[in-house]
This record gives structure tokens, sequence and C-alpha cells, in this order.
């Protein structure tokens, strides 16, 4: 790779706030016969602009020969609940809404995304779960919020 491209693409990579999740864990809910089970993933990762706040998400993941291909659609079911593990820190303002974690639920147009909200009234962050598609997303959702000790005001951009 270049030393242009190679800048272009840790730029980009700095640039998206969007988190890396790792797995904790999963339960199977369908034994396939070919292919590994459909089962239920809990993923943990830490939101990028606000220290001390980490979010579990649990999702369908779709086994059998095509999930072991990489080319099933996963359920839009999914949760997620946030919480402060640890003392909660802003490195600068934060907007109003944004994408805090997107990851892909089938091989071109379907994803799974948690966008925080920031509540200024409450002074909570209020985290949202939901999986869209390119022409037609999915209403189901989950919702968690974390309160920020009323010392410490959120700051929106």
């Amino acid at each position: 790779m270049s030393p242009k491209a190679w800048a272009a693409a840790t730029f980009l990579l700095a640039a998206s706030p969007a988190a890396f999740s790792e797995e904790i864990g999963d339960v199977s809910t369908v034994f396939k016969f070919i292919g590994p089970n459909h089962k239920i993933v809990v993923e943990a990762f830490d939101d990028p602009r606000v220290g001390g706040v980490a979010c579990y998400l649990s999702r369908a993941k779709t086994g059998g020969i095509k999930g072991a291909l990489g080319v099933a659609e996963d359920k839009s079911d999914s949760s997620v609940a946030c919480r402060q593990v640890g003392e909660i820190r802003f490195n600068g303002p934060i907007p109003k809404q944004e994408e805090v974690f997107s990851e892909r639920a089938s091989i071109l147009f379907k994803h799974v995304q948690v966008v925080r909200m920031v509540d200024s009234k409450r002074n909570a962050l209020v985290y949202l779960v939901y999986s869209d598609r390119v022409i037609e997303g999915s209403p189901k959702n989950s919702v968690t919020a974390v309160p920020v000790p009323a010392s410490l005001r959120i700051p929106v951009k």
C-alpha cells in the first residue's frame, strides 16, 4: 500500500466514531446438522466518545450453510444495555445524536446499528439499537439509558 493510501485509510479509521465490539459469549437456539447452529451472540463495546460507558448488545446470528459462508441474513431481533463501568468522561463536545456502533447483518444491505442520543433535560445518554436495509428497515428496536451525574453536564455540540 502506498504511503498516501495508508494515510487516507488511517484518517478514515480515526475519523470514524463507530466502536468495535468483542464477543462475550453466545447460546445456540437451533441445532443445524450442517454448519454452525443459529445462535444469540452477546457483544460488548465501549462508547468511543464517552469514557466510562460500555454497551452490551445481544443479537441473532444465522447458522447453517449460509451462515458458515457469510451470506445469511440475520434476523432483526437485537437488544442493547449500556452501563456506567467507570468514571464518565467527555473528551469534548459530543453530537446530539450519533451512530456509535454498526455491524453488518447480511452480505450486502442490512446493518445492526446503535445510536447515542443526548437527553439534555434529564442529563442522560440514550442508546437505541435497530437494523436497517437500503430499502426498508425494521421497526424492531431496543433502548437503554445511562444517567450522567448531576455534577457533570453533557457537553453537546
